[in-house]
């Protein structure tokens, strides 16, 4: 089975994910560690726990999921991905990060891309990819069936939607993305988002107000 591990990183309070095997193998999932301190925080707890990090995957390219890529490119010489309907979004990190008062070091450069519909290996288990645009061109979901649960970003919250008024979102894109492909999944997934506390996908059809 995959287990996943949480922290919550930089002044967008984004959770970054760390997915891990019985083998110690894990991917890295959304590092948005803005400070040096944050970033030697999420590295103690990988050396600490004998972790040997495989890949970052992300759900998108938004400048709070991709600030502790390049640093941890640098420390564990790893690939990373996102979608590359995403690459636009990335190549704009400097100056997107500037409208919000903060800094990027080096963009980090993709080594792969996410495919729709595709399996990610991590020894004998594997999530599954599915691609939800809307609240930018190239999010994904990673989906863990087995677990029953999925690694959302900023696709769908507790009681909320991800934004849609930044560059390459969409409204009725996400919506349709959120309910052909998360509202299809069982009731009792559990949602990890990119910011906030978890919820399922049965309260979330039930009871948020941007989906009724």
């Amino acid at each position: 089975m995959l287990n996943k591990h949480i922290f919550t990183f930089g002044p967008f309070q984004e959770n970054t994910y760390l997915i891990t095997n019985q083998q110690k193998q894990c991917w890295i999932i959304d590092p948005g560690m803005y400070d040096p301190a944050e970033t030697e925080k999420f590295i103690t707890y990988i050396s600490t726990h004998q972790l040997i990090p495989q890949a970052i995957i992300n759900t998108h390219a938004h400048i709070d999921h991709i600030f502790g890529v390049q640093p941890l490119i640098d420390k564990f010489n790893i690939p990373f991905a996102i979608h590359p309907k995403d690459q636009p979004i990335l190549d704009a990190a400097t100056m997107s990060a500037a409208m919000f008062g903060l800094k990027i070091g080096t963009t980090p450069k993709p080594t792969f891309y996410l495919k729709e519909k595709q399996d990610l290996p991590l020894g004998d288990e594997s999530l599954q990819v599915r691609l939800t645009p809307g609240h930018s061109p190239g999010s994904v979901v990673f989906y863990y069936p087995q677990g029953h649960w999925l690694i959302g970003g900023d696709v769908l919250f507790a009681g909320s939607i991800g934004r849609t008024d930044l560059p390459g979102g969409n409204h009725p894109t996400l919506l349709h993305s959120i309910r052909t492909q998360l509202f299809t999944l069982p009731p009792e997934t559990t949602v990890h988002p990119g910011h906030g506390p978890a919820t399922s996908i049965a309260e979330e059809m039930q009871t948020n107000p941007f989906l009724q």
